[in-house]
């Protein structure tokens, strides 16, 4: 229920912004508008205010703007100078850019409103390395500080992360590190020898390191787990399994994961004393595997956490600086995708649709307010970046028409027209299908 209400209130947020960019400048340029819709389809609840009819739909994946036309039925002679066909060609761009410049718009404010409250940062040092992951075969090591990707000098972990996810398709991408010993080291990666670990990147987002760290001490016991029937309980902390040594935390959840149904021996520190008992993780099938689960979750390690994670209040003005570099950063990043996707050099795995959206906001809200806030400025700039693209049906496609009409005095002629927008119908389905496809295979498959 959070998630569906965390989403249904985005779109309600972000669709509503864009469309009333698009109102507002249509209506300051003079021209009529019969009807602004939330969603798409028959209006399940509409209400006329002046000449414009306001209504919500039950397609919740856009909105538009109706307004008077004469290539879209036939305009009265009163109604002909308020027709949008019929304004200057500036006027039309005017309108247009408004709805994805609205988005932009609300992304910096919202960014704004969540930075007043505080800005928490991580620092770009590697927590914890995974095992067997492309990371650690790249030799990274917890206590690096990841200093450049490419050259391209890092800030912060998010940054960081987004620089190393990108640079995967670039011929061997080169990280420099600051090891925790204080010496400077360059890390490269083979890309033709992980391309199996890179084709699993859309779903984890991550290449093997993470900023915190977990230690081997129980934070919570699940009820009527493998765990509780064991006897352990919360502050135990892993020794070994069959008079091996639990290294770390990783360790351990392989070692139980390989284990589904076998019993064995763990040894466990408790008040200052080493206990031993046997337990038998439960088995569970994921992917067609079966799998070993105990039940218990680890504590983070709040030393470290204190190390990496630093917070501070931003002044107003500083936070709406902050808000504009966030938002062309973002905006940047966005239109880089999409030309590396055109090119071929990203993957569309990436391409995400509305479970994906929804699951985010769902998770964003219980994090805090602050991250589903976040969350909603980070899918605006998306919205509005997306509108921008040129292509036909979108509003950078019609940017295009209207700039050309500008040019040449006259506008592109029907056929054109309408065969540019067959066109951009084609591409918005079939990216419409990769990322329901994308969402499903992602949750489901």
């Amino acid at each position: 229920m959070i998630t569906v209400v965390a989403f249904v209130t985005a779109l309600l947020i972000l669709v509503s912004l864009h469309e009333l960019g698009h109102f507002w400048v249509a209506r300051l340029c003079g021209i009529k508008v019969l009807r602004f819709s939330i969603g798409f389809g028959k209006p399940f609840w509409s209400r006329k205010k002046g000449d414009t009819e306001w209504a919500l739909a039950p397609i919740p994946l856009g909105g538009y703007v109706k307004m008077v036309d004469t290539r879209e039925g036939e305009v009265s002679e009163e109604d002909l100078p308020y027709a949008f066909d019929q304004q200057h060609p500036l006027k039309k761009i005017a309108v247009v850019v408004a709805g994805p410049l609205a988005n932009l718009i609300l992304a910096v404010l919202l960014y704004a409103f969540s930075f007043t409250m505080g800005v928490t940062e991580l620092k770009p040092i590697v927590g914890m390395v995974l095992p067997d992951s492309i990371a650690a075969r790249a030799n990274f090591q917890a206590g690096d500080t990841i200093e450049t990707v490419n050259g391209k000098m890092v800030k912060d972990w998010a940054d960081a992360n987004t620089a190393l996810l990108f640079s995967m398709n670039d011929q061997s991408p080169v990280i420099q590190v600051k090891r925790a010993a204080g010496d400077t080291e360059q890390l490269r990666i083979n890309i033709q020898s992980e391309k199996e670990a890179i084709d699993l990147l859309p779903k984890t987002n991550n290449i093997g390191i993470v900023p915190f760290r977990i230690n081997t001490e129980i934070q919570r016991v699940l009820p009527d787990s493998a765990a509780d029937r064991a006897g352990l309980q919360k502050d135990d902390v892993l020794i070994a399994v069959d008079q091996k040594p639990i290294a770390d935390w990783f360790t351990w959840a392989n070692l139980i994961r390989q284990s589904p149904g076998k019993e064995l021996s763990l040894t466990f520190q408790r008040a200052g004393q080493e206990k031993t008992i046997s337990i038998r993780p439960e088995s569970r099938k994921e992917n067609g595997q079966l799998m070993g689960i105990v039940g218990i979750e680890p504590k983070m390690d709040q030393a470290w956490d204190k190390k990496v994670r630093y917070t501070y209040q931003p002044t107003i003005v500083q936070a709406f600086d902050l808000a504009v570099s966030k938002t062309w950063g973002f905006a940047k990043l966005t239109v880089e995708f999409f030309g590396k996707m055109l090119t071929g050099k990203a993957s569309l795995e990436y391409v995400s649709g509305p479970l994906a959206i929804a699951d985010i906001a769902g998770k964003s809200i219980q994090i805090s307010f602050s991250a589903y806030i976040e969350f909603l400025a980070l899918v605006s700039i998306s919205l509005g970046v997306l509108n921008l693209l040129p292509i036909p049906v979108l509003d950078g496609g019609h940017l295009v028409y209207y700039t050309i009409e500008w040019i040449r005095g006259k506008p592109l002629s029907l056929y054109v027209q309408e065969m540019g927008l067959r066109f951009g119908l084609m591409i918005m389905f079939g990216l419409m299908l990769l990322a329901f496809f994308n969402d499903f295979s992602r949750y489901f498959g």
